[in-house]
């Protein structure tokens, strides 16, 4: 077999990092090369874009660093029995790689996951391989996130922690029965050991930057995880539900979701059509919800239908309210800014105008139009001085009064 080249290489390893979702480059510390110091930046402007909390669009070289494996994950493109092209790079490939793409402007950071060949350990050196080369080398100051593997030790993963921006490990799957039947290798209770070993490590490095101004530093963004939808039997309550606890439990800075996607040579035990990818969005809106608008995992599972999914044709914030219309009409002069989070169509930076508006001024219907996108969806569940919704909350057809129109695209539309 001829020797592939790292272009090779790139387009076969690059393709089957597609399916991680959780490669988000919020929260890191800020560091540059400014002065002459280094090599890269976490900060400006962008190949895989993430997106930070303040709007800015970073881009990261996502690969992974191997695509064999020795596991069989049913739902995985690289499973030991799939039938895939195959590739591995060598750590100073991958630096190589990421040097070259920083220098010509097309990245600002690394996403770095990998097959497990060999076995777990193995496999961890040569990612915490790749990041000490960087860091240390060539005093790279870019973003870098690893995907650790919960199966090595925990003494690997805690130094990929002290390269890496941030960790991750991946729970998979919603439920510890669809992980024991879709992914017989992986365990569930070592898979949460591991990502409580590093909430304890980041704990620890946090305590030690208090005393000790020059501490290291471990995954100053903190770690995340990812759940795959629509692999298994779970609900989008039992989702809900999970990533409740996993946000208690471990920390977490993100939980991300990635809807199932069918995969050459599939497995019997794996459904033949992946679910819609609204249910995936109406999941982030449902995590939004409990990390940025006061709802309990309770109230978001209360606004899920009869098959304990969340509606498709509206959001989460929506459904709920319209299951607990007793709770509104609330008056945006006078509500609690708990009170108007609760209210479909106003976000948090609508909220806080309000509050800040109201100290001056009795807010009008006009006044509230001008801080949200669709003030229909707003009508009938506020009230102002010049309006009150009167029957409007109450009507049996505001669901469909609301919900988001369907629209047939237009080909050649301007």
């Amino acid at each position: 077999m001829a020797q592939q080249t790292i272009l090779q290489k790139l387009e076969i390893l690059a393709d089957a990092a597609k399916y991680d979702a959780s490669c988000a480059s919020s929260g890191t510390a800020k560091k540059n090369s400014l002065g002459g110091k280094g090599i890269g930046s976490t900060e400006g402007m962008g190949i895989c874009h993430a997106y930070a909390p303040d709007g800015r669009c970073i881009s990261l070289l996502k690969i992974l660093l191997t695509n064999h494996c020795v596991f069989d994950c049913h739902y995985c493109v690289n499973r030991k029995s799939s039938n895939v092209a195959r590739a591995r790079f060598t750590p100073q490939e991958v630096v190589d790689l990421t040097l070259a793409f920083y220098r010509r402007n097309y990245i600002e950071g690394l996403f770095l996951s990998s097959g497990i060949v060999k076995n777990s350990n193995h496999t961890m050196e040569q990612i915490v391989e790749v990041a000490r080369i960087l860091r240390e080398e060539h005093d790279f100051r870019g973003y870098i996130h690893l995907k650790t593997i919960p199966e090595a030790d925990a003494e690997i993963v805690h130094q990929a922690g002290l390269y890496a921006d941030r960790v991750s490990i991946n729970v998979e799957l919603p439920t510890d029965s669809g992980l024991t039947r879709l992914a017989p290798d992986k365990d569930a209770r070592q898979i949460e050991g591991a990502m409580g070993k590093v909430k304890a490590d980041l704990a620890e490095a946090k305590d030690a930057h208090k005393r000790f101004k020059h501490a290291p530093r471990f995954a100053p963004a903190g770690q995340s995880t990812q759940m795959i939808v629509g692999a298994d039997a779970a609900t989008d309550a039992d989702i809900v539900g999970k990533a409740s606890r996993l946000y208690d439990n471990f920390r977490l800075r993100r939980v991300y979701y990635s809807a199932f996607s069918p995969i050459p040579d599939a497995s019997a035990v794996l459904p033949l059509k992946r679910p819609p990818l609204i249910r995936e969005h109406r999941l982030y809106q449902s995590d939004w919800l409990m990390r940025f608008y006061g709802y309990k995992p309770a109230e978001v599972m209360q606004a899920t239908e009869a098959d304990g999914n969340l509606p498709l044709d509206i959001d989460p914030k929506l459904a709920w309210a319209l299951k607990f219309r007793e709770q509104f009409p609330v008056d945006v002069n006078r509500s609690t800014k708990e009170q108007l989070l609760r209210v479909p169509g106003l976000g948090v930076k609508a909220v806080g105008k309000i509050l800040a508006s109201r100290r001056h001024r009795a807010l009008r219907l006009d006044d509230v139009a001008l801080l949200t996108q669709s003030i229909t969806k707003v009508r009938p569940f506020i009230c102002t001085v010049d309006w009150r919704p009167v029957m409007l909350t109450d009507r049996a057809d505001l669901r469909s009064l609301l919900a988001p129109k369907a629209e047939q695209l237009e080909l050649f539309a301007a």
